[in-house]
């Protein structure tokens, strides 16, 4: 009698195994013991599906032996070790996003051997990340280059808005960044912008208005210098119709394990990632 199976039951499944298993043994037929392969391939994700194959090959923009270099702020930067320079062991890359899509990528695309390096800076601002720009970037020689910057200019504007000196104001954010981005793009095999955002869904918040104006700047950069753009606003407006933004942090900025996995998923998926 022919045994149905769906892969949807485990235990069924398991059962065809073994019976396959013991039909091989006993002399059984090999076409039994290709579809055991199958089986078993499309169970565990082992890379037995030419098509899927291909489509992950096709998909993913960052070439063999590519070094990649996230730049940012304390997102960027996650709680990362400073005496590693950047790479190494996982304390390397600190807790969040940058350690999730570096990992994500190794575990996936382990034939690519993208070398990943993370130089964010908690609390600095686009100004701040100007005066390490050629230590920090220039120097690294990246072939792929992430850049998040922009919370802390919004942020200074609100939690320090007596100190004026602090502030980085939309031309001065504009200007930086292009200034920071002309000498190197030609260089870049690509380039990644992603956005600056707050987890607040309320529209009239001010701060939420004022984050949405610097996320509409880091847009028009990505377009003027033909970068990959990533929305991490987006993301998280999604998971606030579901959940309060005290689900992922308790400062609308320095989100828990659950909010950098939202911008490491957003981020893959800006590259080519197929899940």
């Amino acid at each position: 009698m022919r045994r149905t199976v769906s892969l949807d039951n485990p235990c069924g499944a398991r059962g065809y195994y073994t019976d396959c298993a013991r039909r091989i043994k006993g002399g059984g037929d090999l076409s039994r013991f290709a579809t055991l392969l199958r089986l078993l391939g499309s169970r565990i994700g082992v890379l037995t599906c030419p098509t899927r194959w291909s489509k992950r090959q096709v998909n993913m923009k960052i070439e063999a032996n590519s070094k990649l270099v996230f730049v940012g702020d304390s997102i960027t930067s996650a709680g990362r070790s400073f005496d590693c320079n950047g790479e190494g062991g996982d304390e390397a890359f600190g807790s969040g996003y940058v350690l999730m899509a570096k990992s994500i990528l190794e575990a996936v695309y382990p034939e690519r051997r993208i070398r990943t390096i993370n130089m964010g800076v908690g609390g600095h601002t686009i100004r701040d990340l100007a005066a390490r720009w050629t230590r920090d970037v220039i120097e690294r020689q990246p072939d792929w280059l992430s850049v998040m910057i922009g919370i802390n200019d919004v942020w200074r504007q609100f939690d320090s808005s007596l100190r004026p000196e602090m502030h980085v104001y939309p031309e001065e954010y504009l200007q930086t960044y292009r200034d920071l981005l002309s000498p190197i793009r030609e260089q870049l095999d690509g380039l990644v912008i992603a956005s600056p955002y707050v987890v607040d869904n309320n529209a009239k918040d001010a701060m939420r208005q004022r984050m949405d104006e610097y996320r509409e700047m880091s847009a028009d950069i990505a377009r003027e210098f033909d970068a990959i753009y990533v929305n991490v606003q987006a993301p998280f407006d999604a998971f606030l119709e579901h959940c309060h933004s005290n689900a992922l942090c308790w400062d609308r900025i320095h989100v828990n394990a659950t909010g950098h996995m939202l911008i490491a998923r957003e981020w893959l998926n800006s590259v080519g990632f197929t899940w």
